[in-house]
């Protein structure tokens, strides 16, 4: 009788879309571009905002080039609706500095998360 519920949850588990892992979603902003080595910080004075592609991918666009911030693990309440809180110093994105999100009809932002090193692809 202790089966039952197991091979019923194991069955709707197979029905599930598959889940995409962090970063993976950056394909589509990114297809037709080359990387480039990857920078610790860049310039935040750009007409394109910073905005999230998954709970776990920041991209940033600075005229022909859309940089891809890739923080190492999901990062609560960041979609891609989500409004970016920013903590950086000196007018620039570095590697380390703090984000939060805050997501739609949400008056108090997540935790913090660390950014990591931005990946420019270009044309």
């Amino acid at each position: 009788m202790r089966t039952l519920p197991i091979v019923v949850g194991l069955s709707l588990a197979g029905c599930a879309g598959p889940v995409v892992p962090p970063g993976d979603a950056s394909a589509g902003v990114t297809a037709g571009r080359v990387a480039g080595p990857p920078q610790s910080c860049i310039s935040t004075s750009s007409s394109e905002g910073l905005h999230a592609i998954d709970s776990a991918t920041l991209a940033y666009g600075s005229g022909s080039t859309i940089y891809i911030n890739r923080l190492g693990y999901r990062c609560p309440g960041l979609r891609d609706l989500s409004t970016i809180i920013t903590e950086v110093r000196g007018g620039q994105y570095c590697r380390g500095d703090h984000i939060r999100a805050l997501e739609p009809g949400s008056i108090i932002p997540g935790p913090s998360c660390n950014l990591g090193d931005w990946v420019p692809y270009r044309r």
